[in-house]
């Protein structure tokens, strides 16, 4: 029996389709909403040092002014960490900022009280976790929502701190602190090296521990999650816990940069917390997102600011870029929801 001749009965044409092109893998990729929800963030950096190198290009990319951003960008780059994985659980955290001036109260209380520096940053960072704590607790336990809870930290910290103090900044001279405050390695301070182990902390957390899959099953959807076994409310708490651990230890490289604990609430540490998440492509809604992406986020806005500065353009301008920036990057995060 003579064998059919697969290419003159049309078998031929049935085979495989061929893989798409290089190119139009990169045309898929780059009408993926989930590509520009994570990368808005690199690419905004990116345009922002193209820009501003090209308004001040004898002072933007100077060692002393990377070094001046990087160490200006340290706390929000702290708090992002603990606000990402709130962000994460579909919650926020409107207190950190507040946390942070009660965390630094308490520190300048112990620190005049002639305590050991070690105990005065414990306290800091265990005020810090007991009101990330507090805020968790009430959130899961009784099932109100974060943005109440966390509106009301904010006052009850803001408070508490003005009432520890006084109202009065309390001077902290520390040699050590001074010494970690203006030292380097490079162009890159100590205090954002300790930024950058913490993300890296958070980012291994998050993608390669259990913990991390259930706190973005969690903000995916609770209740399919509750029913898999997750113990959502543990995640809820777990959360908020270290949102306010963040808190604590931002407080104390703020103490060690301006060499006191002021009771004012610095609100831009807030609202820059918020704005570097969206940035970073954490989804509002909840179950996706990273912890490098709001980092990159917190040293954008920073360099935003600075920008500005070194270019003599008005402060306020700074407002409307970010404002613009983060509109986009929310609508970009909603679209790949």
């Amino acid at each position: 029996m003579q064998t059919p001749d697969l290419k003159d009965s049309g078998v031929a044409d049935m085979a495989a389709p061929e893989p798409p092109s290089v190119m139009k893998k990169l045309g898929f990729t780059l009408k993926s909403p989930y590509f520009w929800a994570n990368w808005t963030v690199v690419f905004a950096l990116i345009v922002a040092i193209i820009i501003f190198w090209a308004l001040s290009p004898d002072t933007f990319l100077t060692s002393y002014n990377i070094s001046t951003i990087l160490t200006a960008a340290a706390v929000p780059a702290i708090l992002v960490v603990g606000q990402a994985f709130v962000v994460m659980t579909a919650g926020i955290d409107l207190s950190n900022a507040a946390v942070v001036t009660l965390s630094a109260v308490s520190f300048g209380a112990m620190f005049a009280a002639g305590q050991p520096l070690i105990l005065c940053i414990a306290v800091a960072v265990v005020v810090g976790f007991a009101a990330g704590s507090v805020n968790g607790v009430i959130i899961a336990q009784f099932k109100i929502n974060d943005f109440i809870v966390t509106l009301g930290m904010l006052s009850l910290a803001q408070g508490v701190a003005l009432v520890i103090s006084n109202a009065t900044p309390v001077q902290v001279i520390s040699e050590p602190l001074a010494q970690f405050a203006l030292g380097k390695v490079g162009v890159i301070p100590y205090i954002m090296i300790v930024a950058v182990i913490l993300v890296i902390i958070g980012q291994i957390v998050l993608t390669q521990t259990r913990f991390g899959t259930h706190v973005l099953a969690t903000g995916g959807n609770s209740e399919t999650a509750r029913a898999m076994g997750v113990r959502t409310k543990a995640m809820k708490i777990s959360v908020y816990a270290i949102s306010g651990v963040t808190a604590g230890i931002a407080s104390v490289v703020l103490i060690s940069r301006i060499g006191a604990a002021e009771p004012a609430m610095n609100t831009s540490l807030l609202l820059n917390s918020v704005a570097a998440v969206v940035l970073g492509g954490v989804s509002l809604f909840g179950g996706r997102g990273n912890v490098v992406g709001p980092f990159v986020g917190a040293i954008l806005l920073t360099m935003i600011l600075n920008g500005l500065i070194v270019a003599g353009v008005p402060q306020y301008y700074q407002f409307i870029a970010i404002g613009i920036i983060v509109m986009v990057s929310a609508i970009l995060v909603r679209t790949a929801k």
